[in-house]
């Protein structure tokens, strides 16, 4: 990783404010040992954030880069995407700048297939306010604003940008880092919509208020509770009660959004009616 971190990080920037045992700093070296296998180019790659500990991450990468405001951040890598449709636009993303404030974003263009590939970093809590729960804590977790417990259903977000119209999903662990690195690059290779959920450890709000022990211990609770999408098929509801689904989720073709914008434009400039 040394090499990468001297080709691909803002030096002056380093080291990151996460905290110790943060899984950010394994879901952020994943998305850049992804990059480097695809060899995206430096010169025409957009890094998109929206605010939180995740979204920070675009300050410590090396490349045009946009830190933007809560929620918006697919948004703003919307505009960058329909002005420029040759750039690849890579959005960073924690679970509550998407799923929440930015959850219309999220499934509109998952929706328009617009070619994105966004990586969220879920670790089930809004970590740089203080621990709110978020739209994927689990229900009766506890959250310094759910202090007897989190009543709310999470969102399962892969299920939800799959119906939506994602041509590309899936989901990995910081535990699973190879596979999670394999599946952002896939992203990253697709002509549409990518989103990766990527499972990243809090110990110090998630963790400690939920008793899951120390960040090492996090993990192994990913190891020890992930089940295959091919397994999970075979599996009753019962079963799966309390586990994660870990694998390549959907993998489709559908006409990419800025393809579909050119010919609207192509048809202005000629005059052509429907």
């Amino acid at each position: 990783m040394s090499g990468l971190v001297e080709e691909y990080f803002r030096q002056d920037q380093l080291p990151t404010i996460w905290c110790p045992g943060c899984g950010h700093g394994i879901v952020l070296a994943a998305l850049v040992r992804a990059m480097d296998q695809v060899r995206v180019p430096r010169d025409r790659t957009v890094v998109v954030s929206g605010i939180g500990c995740s979204s920070r991450a675009s300050g410590y990468l090396d490349f045009d880069t946009l830190h933007t405001t809560h929620g918006r951040a697919i948004a703003f890598a919307t505009g960058v995407k329909l002005a420029n449709p040759e750039l690849t636009v890579i959005v960073i993303t924690g679970d509550g700048d998407v799923a929440a404030i930015g959850g219309n974003h999220l499934i509109h263009a998952a929706r328009r297939n617009i070619d994105l590939t966004v990586v969220c970093f879920d670790n089930n809590i809004y970590g740089m306010t203080s621990g709110q729960y978020s739209p994927i804590t689990p229900q009766g977790d506890l959250a310094s604003t759910a202090p007897y417990g989190n009543i709310d259903r999470p969102f399962d977000l892969c299920g939800l940008v799959r119906e939506a119209g994602a041509t590309y999903v899936a989901r990995a662990t910081t535990f699973h880092h190879n596979l999670l690195t394999e599946y952002i690059a896939r992203g990253l290779r697709k002509k549409g919509f990518a989103f990766i959920d990527a499972l990243s450890q809090c110990p110090t709000y998630y963790g400690r208020r939920n008793r899951r022990g120390s960040a090492a211990e996090m993990m192994r609770w990913f190891r020890d509770n992930a089940v295959t999408v091919r397994k999970a098929e075979r599996m009753e509801p019962a079963e799966l009660e309390g586990k994660i689904v870990i694998g390549e989720i959907y993998n489709g073709e559908a006409r990419e959004y800025t393809e579909l914008c050119g010919d609207i434009i192509r048809r202005a400039q000629g005059g052509e009616g429907r």
